[in-house]
């Protein structure tokens, strides 16, 4: 789907046509209502200052579709594709990485009670892993804020790949 045809979309296809960069139902309704859009630019920035709005309950919302880092998404939906896609630079003939992310994972989610969340794409599993070392020293306020900057980020890679 082309921009001019997201615009002119009736509102129930065009929140299926986004509904794969982030599962806030919330974001998706608020940006539909926004079109229609010149170009793809003035899309993104509002697709982000529509972001900026999200909070815990937003970012608790959008992790129920993410998987964690280091394992493969399950599914055969859009998201899950995206999501295997992204997270491909993990190695998984690497052990050594995959028992670090795996307890790391076990360590953030003990200590935040969520889904580690990273942009995946352009990192390797290494870079991903040291991240998530360096995550776990935050308090739960200081978290919360970079977990909801990562998910903007997400969104807003695949918002613009949506129409690239």
């Amino acid at each position: 789907m082309s921009l001019e045809q997201f615009n002119q979309a009736p509102a129930a296809d065009a929140k299926q046509q986004i509904a794969h960069c982030v599962a806030i139902a919330d974001w998706s309704e608020a940006l539909v209502a926004a079109r229609p859009f010149a170009s793809l630019a003035s899309l993104l920035t509002t697709a982000n200052a529509l972001a900026g709005e999200w909070d815990a309950q937003a970012l608790n919302q959008a992790l129920s579709a993410h998987p964690r880092i280091g394992e493969k998404a399950q599914g055969t939906g859009k998201e899950a594709t995206l999501s295997r896609g992204e997270q491909s630079s993990v190695n998984a003939d690497d052990l050594a990485l995959k028992q670090a992310l795996q307890a790391g994972n076990a360590a953030y989610e003990e200590q935040f009670g969520r889904v580690f969340l990273i942009r995946a794409k352009g990192r390797s599993g290494e870079e991903m892993l040291s991240e998530l070392v360096r995550r776990l020293a935050n308090d739960p306020q200081q978290e919360q804020q970079e977990a909801l900057q990562q998910l903007r980020e997400i969104t807003l890679l695949r918002l613009k790949e949506t129409f690239a």
